[in-house]
């Protein structure tokens, strides 16, 4: 196939949904991930020449590399990972069980790790590829009620931005996505909550719980232009390693690295004082 192959994980809603359309739309082949039989059988049969879907939890190791080998095996490349598959989650994190937080960390972190990590060795042995990880604002600046949503997403981009500069000379490219309210589902059902209430986090947690799920259905952000933000960033020369969406996206990326210059001015002297002279 001239056109690139794109494999997205998690194209049944949202932005991944809304991305896996408008690739199609402009000439290249998706294969996309689904979590019930019933959506592949649905998908395949509106788009049988354009698209593929295939049965994909990202969270079975072993479902994981046995998809992208047959992947490569019928298609012989993969030249856009995008890991979109994840969840959103709210609560404090007193409130929030060690069971909830593995939860959120299987798909947002180790699925997404080990997706990463199956597909690079193909993209090694092209000289090329590109990996698209879906982070959030809240993978830069953390907010009260949403501390285990913000630490898996930390982890993300932790592990990405080291990736980047590990496989940049193999030629292969890595960009982080870092979306602010998008009018998705990621606010409705598709949000986890902690089963545990604290009354003490009603005033911090519980006021963030409760905007967020306010929100569903009026967030700011256009998942289509979205998309299309995200084409124009692979298809570009020299892609940036983050790509912030939305206006409320700037605004809280800019609060955080101005918080952070706060801070590193006020304890430059301490910190200088720390070393041995």
């Amino acid at each position: 196939m001239k056109n690139k192959i794109w494999l997205i994980t998690g194209i049944s809603s949202g932005l991944g949904k809304a991305l896996a359309e408008f690739v199609i739309k402009k000439g290249d082949f998706v294969i996309g991930t689904f979590r019930h039989q019933s959506q592949v059988v649905e998908f395949n049969k509106k788009n049988n020449k354009s698209a593929k879907a295939i049965l994909l939890d990202i969270t079975d190791e072993k479902s994981v590399e046995n998809n992208v080998g047959e992947i490569i095996s019928k298609y012989g490349k993969i030249d856009v990972l995008v890991n979109n598959a994840g969840m959103g989650f709210v609560g404090a994190i007193e409130e929030t069980s060690m069971k909830e937080v593995r939860s959120v960390f299987e798909p947002n972190f180790f699925g997404t790790l080990k997706m990463t990590q199956t597909v690079l060795p193909f993209m090694r042995k092209e000289k090329k590829g590109h990996i698209i990880q879906i982070s959030s604002h809240g993978g830069i600046k953390a907010f009260a009620g949403f501390g285990i949503y913000n630490a898996s997403k930390f982890a993300l981009e932790g592990f990405s931005e080291a990736m980047a500069q590990e496989v940049a000379p193999l030629g292969i490219k890595v960009s982080i996505v870092e979306p602010g309210p998008f009018r998705t589902n990621f606010a409705g059902n598709g949000l986890g909550e902690a089963e545990n209430v604290i009354h003490d986090y009603s005033e911090t947690a519980g006021v963030f719980r409760t905007k967020l799920k306010g929100v569903d259905g009026k967030q700011e952000g256009d998942p289509i232009k979205a998309s299309k933000a995200i084409i124009d960033l692979v298809n570009s020369e020299n892609p940036t390693l983050r790509l912030p969406l939305g206006k409320i996206a700037l605004m809280t990326i800019g609060m955080k690295l101005e918080s952070v210059k706060s801070d590193l001015e006020i304890n430059r002297k301490t910190a200088e004082n720390t070393v041995y002279r």
